[in-house]
Order: C-alpha cells, then structure tokens, then sequence
C-alpha cells in the first residue's frame, strides 16, 4: 500500500499540534518585543541582535559577542521601560552570546 504524503505549512501543522502552537506563540512574541526596542539599539550593533526564547517571562537576546553584550547591557533598565511602556511586559531580558556560523 502506498501512501501519499501531502505537504503542509508550519502554519497548518500548528493548528493540529497545541505544542507546536504554543512554540509558535511563543517565538511571535519574542520577535514582536525585538521589533519594538530595535531603534534603541546603536544602528551599528542592530544587525548582531536576534530574538531568542522566552521562558516564563524572561526573554533572552541572542548577541554575537560579548561587546556587543557589554553595551546592550548598560540599555537594558531603557528596553525593559519601553517595553512595559508598550504593554509588552517581561520579568527580565537575560543575554546570551550565540555564535553564528
């Protein structure tokens, strides 16, 4: 017996997956909170930013070093106002350096 597989979106697989959804979710949010402090970041170091997970309210951004770290994390008290600012809320930001290959 041959089965035809049909292919699917991400979009429609999460509809029938509610871990797949919440992940979604999850990751939306994220991307939102980064669009939102983008012109707070130096025009310079925006490019070595990335949105990263959120876990029980602590949301994490990506850098790609520890510069960049080191700057973003004199800015951090400013990112958190504007969030919360914006009725994006969050416990804490935690940075993480992520090398990108």
């Amino acid at each position: 017996m041959n089965r035809r597989h049909q292919a699917v979106t991400l979009l429609q697989a999460s509809l029938n997956n509610p871990g797949l959804a919440k992940l979604m979710n999850l990751q939306h949010e994220s991307s939102v909170r980064l669009q939102s402090i983008t012109p707070l970041v130096p025009a310079a170091l925006r490019h070595l930013v990335v949105a990263g997970p959120m876990e029980d309210g602590v949301w994490c951004l990506l850098l790609s070093n520890t510069t960049v770290a080191a700057k973003l994390r004199q800015l951090l008290p400013a990112f958190e106002a504007h969030l919360r600012s914006h009725g994006l809320e969050v416990k804490s930001i935690r940075l993480k350096i992520h090398r990108q290959d």
